[in-house]
């Protein structure tokens, strides 16, 4: 992989996904009433820890700078008498996170505030499980504690339970989501175990009994048994060559690098090509949803959801867009993944670069809904935006620009031409030093805040496998769901800044969205970011420090 744009992909491990497949039996046959729900208080979930087996297997690998082996133990939290289900959300970035638990009872929804503190970002309930590990002669080698994402659903536990999740398949990791939800279906399980691929267990080969159980602080919030699942562990020397954690087991469960040749920066954020498919979800919803949360004033995407297919030829009539019409909010995030770097793939050698990362996400209410029409033999499309009523039935259009088929290796496939732009300013925030201007697929890679109104749990562009064409392609179609945002890590050239001849001092990475106001959106007022940065040090050694943008410290 030697794309240019970087991008960030949030689905569930390989590694997680093949023991959900088979989580349906094996839960079916160890959870209490299976075949029919639990009793228990009208609204209020029943939460059992379970393990799956009583044995795992887990490959120890060695590789250069990393070894030891991912505590993937097949633990689940099955849930009946009622859906498991979290609001979770803050004001600003000079608020805490907040969290709320949502009852529903079938007639009513209640909810009722977790303790302030317990919840302090988007990934999980943190310390939610409590993980022992013991070598053969009986001693304690390891002890760990992960965190719960309840999105991690993975099947059902009986078989008239809701035959699809309609909650999001994952808990966001960008430092500048605003708000979440988390939830599991009443009758369904979902995957706890907490894989975290930057830090591998070193565990010798060998025989070991790891003991698994849940947070008193989270048994007595939630009501939990007090169980306590053993299971063998057989750790082994990894067979399957590769000699490293490997691309596709680090693309999930919000790994912070992934692998790739030496010398290239993959960022937290994957890459722009289409990237190797972790297994699908079993029973993967998308956007059909049969729960209480469905239809009009509730946000699970069920409401607008226009055809993902361009049309089969451009418009012909007048262009034109009704009054009220819903339309999409873009509103740019600071910048983020900030470093200095000397240059990737062709960068000019002794130049110092300052690379970020960049997010332009959709608050709505509707979605960012993009064709691109091409006449025989034309390397650029005619794009046009679209308008949908609140039923989804298409309404208007309008010109909006071009889409430039870009031919370069790692890319090859169509950009959208002024969705954003990034500059580089001087402390006054008053002269543009540096600029980096660049053509975009869109693609939903970032979950930023899916509590706002028609929020999409399920996007289905998530990465480029799913969007942005082929070189013989006529049309292309790119969205922008509502709720999710785009991610484009800037480390390459022409889009990291170059600051080899910048003086140290204090600068603002700007970020905008819709530069060119082509496209049509409820608010423009609300298109820039700025993100604080301090250049030091000297030519060929130059540092840079980022301050934390509120209570926001990422740098």
């Amino acid at each position: 992989m030697t794309s240019q744009h970087q991008r960030k992909r949030v689905k569930h491990s390989a590694l997680a996904a093949s023991a959900a497949l088979a989580v349906v039996a094996a839960v079916a046959a160890t959870a209490p009433g299976a075949g029919a729900a639990q009793s228990g208080t009208p609204g209020t979930p029943k939460l059992k820890l379970i393990a799956a087996s009583s044995a795992v297997t887990l490959d120890r690998w060695e590789g250069e700078g990393e070894r030891g082996v991912f505590l993937d133990l097949g633990t689940y939290v099955t849930v009946d008498g009622a859906p498991l289900e979290f609001k979770v959300k803050r004001k600003s970035y000079k608020d805490p996170v907040v969290a709320q638990q949502v009852l529903r009872d079938g007639t009513k929804t209640t909810t009722r505030a977790l303790p302030a503190g317990l919840v302090k970002d988007f990934s999980g309930l943190p310390g939610f499980l409590e993980v022992s590990v013991k070598n053969a002669a009986g001693q304690e080698v390891a002890k760990t504690k992960g965190s719960f994402c309840p999105n991690n659903a993975s099947g059902r536990i009986r078989p008239d339970a809701p035959a699809r999740s309609h909650y999001p398949e994952s808990c966001p990791t960008n430092p500048f989501t605003l708000g979440s939800v988390w939830g599991v279906e009443k009758g369904w399980a979902s995957n706890s175990s907490t894989v975290d691929y930057d830090k591998p267990l070193d565990l010798p080969v060998g025989q070991y009994t790891a003991k698994v159980r849940v947070a008193k602080k989270y048994r007595d919030l939630f009501g939990i048994p007090d169980d306590r699942p053993t299971i063998k562990v057989t750790v082994r020397e990894e067979t399957g060559g590769g000699g490293g954690m490997g691309l596709t087991a680090r693309s999930g469960h919000g790994a912070h690098h992934a692998g790739g040749p030496a010398g290239d920066h993959y960022g937290p954020r994957g890459a722009d090509a289409p990237t190797p498919g972790a297994l699908s979800h079993a029973l993967e919803d998308r956007g059909l949803a049969h729960h209480l949360g469905d239809g009009r004033g509730h946000t699970d995407g069920s409401r607008i959801a226009p055809a993902l297919k361009a049309a089969d030829k451009r418009p012909t009539g007048r262009a034109g867009v009704p009054a009220n019409v819903p339309k999409p909010d873009l509103r740019s995030l600071p910048a983020w993944d900030i470093a200095i770097t000397d240059g990737e793939d062709g960068d000019v050698p002794g130049k110092d670069y300052l690379a970020f990362s960049a997010n332009v996400w959709n608050a709505g209410p509707a979605p960012l809904v993009v064709d691109g029409f091409r006449s025989p033999g034309k390397d650029l499309m005619d794009a046009y935006q679209y308008f949908y009523d609140a039923s989804g039935k298409q309404v208007g259009y309008t010109p909006t620009g071009t889409m430039e088929w870009d031919p370069r290796i790692g890319h090859e496939h169509w950009h959208f031409t002024d969705f954003a732009s990034y500059r580089l300013l001087s402390e006054d925030q008053t002269k543009e030093v540096r600029s980096g201007k660049e053509a975009f697929c869109l693609a939903n890679t970032d979950a930023v805040d899916y509590t706002v109104k028609n929020a999409n749990w399920h996007p289905y562009n998530t990465d480029l496998s799913t969007a942005c064409g082929e070189q013989n392609s006529i049309s292309v179609r790119e969205v922008l769901d509502v709720g999710s945002g785009d991610t484009y890590t800037q480390y390459r050239p022409g889009q990291s800044f170059d600051i080899t001849d910048l003086p140290n001092g204090t600068y603002y990475i700007q970020v905008i969205a819709n530069p060119a106001k082509r496209l049509q959106e409820t608010n423009t007022k609300n298109n820039v970011a700025l993100r604080k940065v301090v250049l030091g040090g000297e030519p060929g050694k130059r540092t840079v420090k980022v301050p934390p943008h509120d209570l926001i410290d990422a740098r």
